[in-house]
C-alpha cells in the first residue's frame, strides 16, 4: 500500500546503480550499495578515501511532517550554530514529503537532517542516514504515540467503530501515521486496509485538518503534532477525541550521511550534542532543550519491529 511517489521513489532506488562490494561480509536490510560489516544494522563508512565527502556547504532539513517553511525559521537558531561550529555554510534544504527527503540523502544532495521515525528506518537502509540524535532534555529523549482521532461530536468511541469508513493515513513510510496502525489496531478489532479503503493525506497536519473539516471520520497521527497544532491554536483539541493510543516510540532521529569524512561526521555530532535550545525552539519542541545521544540498534528496535509486523499485515 504505496503512493505512486514512494512506490516509484523505491523502485527507481532499487534500480539505481550499485556500486560493488562484493567483499562485503554482511549486508542485513541494507541496500546493495552499502555494507554492515560491524553488524551495527547501519551502513559502514566507506573505505576509499575517494568516496569520502566533505563539502564546504552542509545541507540541512527537516521531516516533513508539516509545513517545511515554518521548520526552516524554526531551526534557524540551530543552523546558525551548525554554521559557525563546523566552519561551513548551512542551508536548509524544504523537502515536501518523506520520499524526496530519503532520496536526497541517497544520491548526495542531504548531509544531515531530521527523519520521521518511520522514515528513518527507509533512510537507513536506502539511503545510508547514520542515525545519532532525538530531541529531549537532562532526563532523556522525547517520545510521542499514535492515536486514532475523531470529532468529538462523532459517534465512534473505539477503533472497532470504524469499519467501512473515512479514515486518513498520512504516507506509506510513516511509523504512527500508517506502519503502526496496520500492525498494532488488527489486535483491537480492526485491520487498516481491509476494515476500510486507506486515504493517505500526505502528512500528519494535513489528516488533523482533514478530520477538523470533515473530510476524514477518523485519523491515525502522531500525537506531539496534533498537540503542537492545539497549542498554536490551529486546531481546538476540544473539537476531538482520542479513541486510541499506543505506546511510545521515540520521535524524529537526526542522521547524517554515512559517506561524510569522519572528522566531520564527528564534528557534527558534537556540534548537536553540546548545542542548547533557545527558548523559542524549546517552545515549538513541546520542552526539549537538547540533542539526546541513542543507538539505532537499541531505540529503533520497536520501531523496526511495528515495520516487520506491519509488512506482515499488508500481506494477508
Amino acid at each position: 500500500m504505496r503512493t505512486p511517489l514512494l512506490a516509484a521513489t523505491v523502485m527507481a532506488l532499487a534500480a539505481a546503480p550499485a556500486l560493488a562490494q562484493d567483499a562485503c561480509p554482511n549486508r542485513g536490510e541494507l541496500d546493495p550499495i552499502y555494507c554492515d560489516a560491524n553488524r551495527d544494522l547501519l551502513a559502514d563508512t566507506p573505505t576509499d578515501p575517494a568516496r569520502l565527502k566533505n563539502p564546504s556547504t552542509l545541507v540541512f532539513t527537516y521531516t516533513p511532517v508539516e509545513d517545511p517553511a515554518k521548520y526552516e525559521n524554526i531551526f534557524k537558531p540551530f543552523t546558525d550554530h551548525l554554521a559557525q561550529c563546523t566552519g561551513k555554510r548551512v542551508v536548509f534544504f524544504q523537502v515536501q514529503n518523506n520520499a524526496a527527503q530519503i532520496e536526497a540523502l541517497r544520491s548526495g544532495r542531504l548531509h544531515v537532517g531530521g527523519f520521521s521515525t518511520g522514515p528513518t528506518v527507509f533512510a537507513v537502509n536506502k539511503a545510508g542516514a547514520i542515525p545519532f540524535a532525538v530531541k529531549g532534555d537532562a532526563k532523556g529523549y522525547q517520545g510521542y504515540n499514535l492515536i486514532t482521532i475523531v470529532k468529538a461530536s462523532s459517534p465512534f468511541r473505539t477503533v472497532a467503530d470504524l469499519k467501512g469508513r473515512k479514515v486518513a493515513h498520512t504516507s506509506p513510510s510513516s511509523n504512527s501515521g500508517h506502519l503502526a496502525p496496520l500492525a498494532l489496531l488488527p489486535a483491537q478489532g480492526l485491520a487498516p486496509g481491509k476494515d476500510y479503503e486507506i486515504r493517505f493525506s500526505g502528512k500528519h497536519d494535513q489528516s488533523v485538518l482533514g478530520v477538523n473539516s470533515g473530510d476524514y471520520d477518523a485519523a491515525h497521527v502522531a500525537s506531539d503534532v496534533f498537540d503542537r497544532m492545539a497549542d498554536r491554536g490551529q486546531v481546538k483539541e476540544g473539537d476531538f477525541r482520542v479513541i486510541y493510543r499506543s505506546q511510545r516510540f521515540p520521535t524524529s532521529s537526526f542522521a547524517h550521511a554515512h559517506d561524510l569524512a569522519p572528522a566531520l561526521a564527528q564534528q557534527i555530532v558534537k556540534c548537536f550534542t553540546d548545542y542548547r535550545f533557545p527558548d523559542s525552539m524549546k517552545k515549538d519542541f513541546d520542552g526539549a532543550d537538547r540533542f539526546v545521544p541513542i543507538s539505532y540498534q537499541k531505540e529503533w528496535a520497536v520501531v523496526r519491529e511495528v515495520d516487520k509486523v506491519a509488512a506482515e499485515q499488508a500481506k494477508k
